[in-house]
């Protein structure tokens, strides 16, 4: 449990903005004011503003101050690796998973050059859903090479994979490169999601390395085009 006073008051303001208590355009108090509101450090309300900044509840711009953004979808940071799991403790929102296919197989061609495996090589199949806030509107499809991660069951699938791979298996996760495109609805995005009136889905795509490089999942993550909205942090450099 988080007991660091910067992450108490990152969740207060969250829920204010997350309510609607704070409109989207309007501008949080000055750093100086919230220190003096709080009694704490501004190192500490900075840690906050950045939280904040970086789960997309505000943009912080030179001379004006945080603006408070549109939170009606769910942010997702595109450049970083993290799991769904971390994003849905961040976002606050109640979330729940459901494992549909769970098995060990011998990898189809495409599988085994997303995942350069050999023919010998068995791949893990997780297909699994992400109900938020009561609709079904994530699909995961995961496959990992046995030889990486020798065992896997569905309780773990239903839980955090990363958190079993990293903290169990001691694996380490390093990066990952991703590709985010549109591609029309699959019989089987339908039969899994809420999906409406929606003919397209966004869909990223995993390819996820251990530190010494070595490519060990790969991953298809689709999205209901009115949910989500995949936000990154970029400086120009000179």
């Amino acid at each position: 449990m988080r007991n660091n006073k910067y992450y108490t008051i990152y969740l207060e303001w969250a829920e204010k903005i997350k309510s609607g208590e704070i409109k989207p355009g309007e501008i949080l108090p000055s750093e100086n004011d919230l220190t003096k509101t709080y009694k704490t450090s501004r190192e500490t309300i900075r840690k906050a503003l950045n939280l904040l900044a970086q789960n997309g509840f505000i943009q912080k711009v030179k001379g004006k101050g945080s603006i408070v953004l549109d939170v009606q979808k769910m942010s997702l940071p595109f450049s970083g690796l993290v799991s769904f799991k971390e994003v849905s403790e961040h976002s606050g929102m109640k979330t729940k998973t459901t494992v549909h296919e769970f098995a060990l197989m011998k990898p189809n061609e495409f599988i085994k050059q997303q995942l350069q495996a050999s023919p010998k090589d068995e791949v893990w199949k997780i297909v699994r859903s992400r109900n938020i806030n009561g609709e079904e509107i994530i699909l995961d499809k995961d496959y990992l090479l046995r030889k990486h991660v020798p065992f896997l069951s569905k309780e773990i699938c239903e839980g955090s994979i990363y958190e079993y791979l990293e903290k169990k298996l001691k694996l380490n996760i390093s990066f990952a490169k991703k590709e985010i495109i549109v591609e029309k609805v699959t019989d089987e995005d339908r039969k899994y999601l809420e999906l409406d009136r929606f003919d397209h889905i966004v869909v990223v795509k995993n390819h996820v390395y251990l530190d010494d490089a070595a490519l060990f999942q790969y991953t298809e993550s689709r999205h209901r085009l009115d949910k989500f909205r995949f936000v990154d942090f970029a400086r120009r450099g000179l």
